[in-house]
């Protein structure tokens, strides 16, 4: 077993096991998660998402099994072609790469992070229309989770062969991005509308099973009179699901522009969607006095798809991965920063006074 294969199948099980923890201990009961309950969550996940970026600061080789120059040059140019090693040092080199790696992992579940904000208002709008008890949102967003999980994990591997295969989808995947952007900006101030009867997948799923009328406490199957069926919130879990699959055609590309290693993609990204429900419960109720995320969001996807496209050139001057970093934090805390400073109701009268001038 190589030793890729292996440090995958550690981390899986670790994943897994913690999972299992708040599945078990945690949310063994249906309960309307208090905001002290997914603050400690939000915490368990950040620190855990930190740790794991320490670790690659100063073990970072271990996931490619790098035990030599030989390794390391060809680990190197398979996912970092621009990292430049120092061919008299294998010391020195592999601390640039331990360096390199754990920034790419940072900016990674940044961008995962930032583009999730807009995923919680459609999630939200799912839950609402679908009029789901507060108390059952927990077991649905877990069960999302999970299947986000597998989807990233296809979707990631997926795409990193086809990359390597056809380099010229790097610039497919930066003018899609920046279309993306573009878009996210001219729509930031629509909202997700969603009308249960006629939603694409309440119909098909309608078609082809037997749907029990109501909800049955946090149940997804039921049987009832000989007969299977399933229930309203089996279906809300799938659209949960199907937004998800939606949202990865942004995000992944998006972390491509960072690394090619994806391994290192598929890091970020679990651990970013790993803490996206504990965020959920934390932020719904105060994520729309951040108004200017969106807006954002929207620069950092242009910026994304930019560098994606420039990467060769931008590597040329001199661009560090690091410099990435410090863009995404910049844009994320003025966002935060100039939607605390200039509330949004503030904002809108102080625009209505100058119509009226």
């Amino acid at each position: 077993m190589s030793g890729e294969i292996l440090f995958f199948l550690v981390f899986v099980v670790f994943i897994v096991a913690v999972l299992l923890l708040d599945l078990l201990l945690v949310g063994r009961k249906s309960h309307e998660v208090s905001v002290k309950e997914a603050a400690i969550w939000s915490g368990i996940w950040i620190a855990l998402a930190l740790g794991f970026a320490v670790f690659l600061r100063f073990y970072a080789e271990f996931i490619h099994g790098i035990q030599n120059f030989e390794d390391l040059k060809i680990v190197v140019q398979h996912y970092a072609p621009f990292l430049i090693l120092e061919e008299t040092s294998f010391e020195n080199s592999l601390e640039l790469y331990r360096k390199n790696s754990a920034i790419n992992y940072l900016t990674g579940y940044l961008i995962e992070k930032s583009l999730s904000v807009d995923n919680l208002f459609v999630m939200m709008a799912i839950l609402t229309a679908f009029s789901v008890k507060k108390k059952d949102y927990k077991p649905v967003l877990f069960w999302g989770i999970i299947g986000a999980i597998v989807m990233r994990c296809i979707f990631i591997f997926a795409g990193a062969a086809l990359i390597y295969r056809f380099e010229w989808l790097l610039y497919v995947f930066g003018i899609y991005l920046i279309y993306v952007g573009i878009k996210m900006y001219v729509q930031r101030n629509s909202e997700t509308k969603i009308e249960p009867q006629n939603h694409p997948l309440v119909k098909f799923l309608s078609k082809r099973f037997n749907v029990f009328p109501r909800y049955v406490a946090n149940k997804f199957f039921i049987r009832k009179n000989g007969m299977s069926y399933i229930t309203p919130l089996f279906i809300v879990l799938i659209i949960i699901e199907f937004s998800d699959l939606v949202f990865a055609l942004d995000s992944i590309p998006a972390i491509f522009a960072v690394t090619r290693d994806p391994y290192i993609v598929f890091f970020s990204n679990i651990f970013a969607i790993l803490g996206l429900r504990s965020l959920f419960f934390l932020l719904i109720k105060v994520v729309e006095k951040f108004y200017l995320l969106k807006i954002g969001v929207a620069v950092l996807l242009v910026y994304v798809g930019i560098k994606l496209m420039l990467h060769e050139w931008l590597v040329n001057l001199g661009f560090k991965p690091v410099y990435s970093l410090y863009v995404i934090l910049f844009v994320l805390l003025a966002s935060i920063v100039l939607s605390i400073v200039f509330p949004k109701k503030q904002l809108i009268v102080k625009l209505d006074k100058i119509d009226e001038d």
